[in-house]
């Protein structure tokens, strides 16, 4: 088991990589702010150039933490919703909604350890199991990524996409936005994503898994399960409040 003083120094690293490899970024969205601040008379100015290079561009330089998420997920497979070497002997189970900031807090700041840790030791892989719970929109944001992990680019989106989550239920999962969260992970081929991503078979997995998180009684988002050659079937886990809760039933599975 992975010591205290280990995953701090995870943390601070993850933190310390944040900070140097987004440098750039912020600094860009800081200045921006401050001009505006300062030269009111051109704000309507600029802010319709902005507008007319999003619409150019696609609007993907608009994301947060794009360059943060690749560097997080680098090297690892990704195979459908699963993040990890296929020969993994436990798999983690993570049942979440994309609109949740329960489980944006957990990508945040629980997750990355496990990852850091478990994943890309290749001891255990994690899945991610869509359960619509908040809304319509979570629906097609769930479908999104499944459609996203056809092309080997599953965990990418959802954890980008929690890096840009926006307020419950509030219309912001658009078609514009989902197509640079996809855009942003890495999705190539953006028509054929458009084109699974509303199809019966993924529509269908979303209301599956869904369906599956309820007859299991799991009651909020996120939930984890385990399984492993130490639990008998999929063991549930419900909501642990730490990196190192998960890391344990991940290492009394194996």
């Amino acid at each position: 088991m992975s010591g205290r003083s280990t995953r701090d120094s995870r943390r601070e690293e993850r933190l310390q990589a944040e900070s140097e490899g987004d440098r750039e970024e912020r600094r860009k969205r800081l200045l921006q702010i401050g001009s505006a601040a300062v030269f009111l008379a051109i704000v309507a100015v600029a802010v319709l150039i902005v507008v007319s290079q999003s619409q150019t561009s696609g609007g993907d330089t608009e994301l947060e933490d794009t360059g943060l998420v690749s560097r997080q997920l680098n090297g690892i497979p990704q195979n459908g919703m699963v993040l990890g070497d296929p020969r993994a002997k436990v798999t983690l189970i993570e049942f979440g909604d994309l609109q949740c900031p329960v489980c944006k807090g957990f990508s945040e700041e629980i997750v990355p350890d496990v990852i850091d840790s478990k994943v890309r030791s290749g001891e255990a892989k994690i899945e991610f199991r869509n359960y619509t719970i908040i809304s319509q929109e979570s629906i097609p944001a769930g479908a999104a990524a499944i459609a996203a992990g056809e092309q080997g680019r599953g965990w990418s989106f959802v954890e980008l996409f929690y890096r840009n989550q926006g307020p419950e239920a509030s219309g912001y999962v658009t078609d514009a936005f989902l197509t640079e969260i996809a855009r942003g992970a890495g999705v190539r081929d953006i028509a054929r994503w458009n084109s699974d991503r509303k199809s019966d078979k993924v529509l269908q997995e979303v209301r599956d898994t869904t369906a599956e998180a309820q007859q299991l009684g799991l009651t909020g988002t996120p939930s984890f399960a385990v399984q492993g050659a130490g639990t008998s079937g999929l063991e549930t886990l419900g909501t642990p409040g730490s990196a190192e809760a998960l890391e344990e039933a991940i290492e009394g599975a194996g």
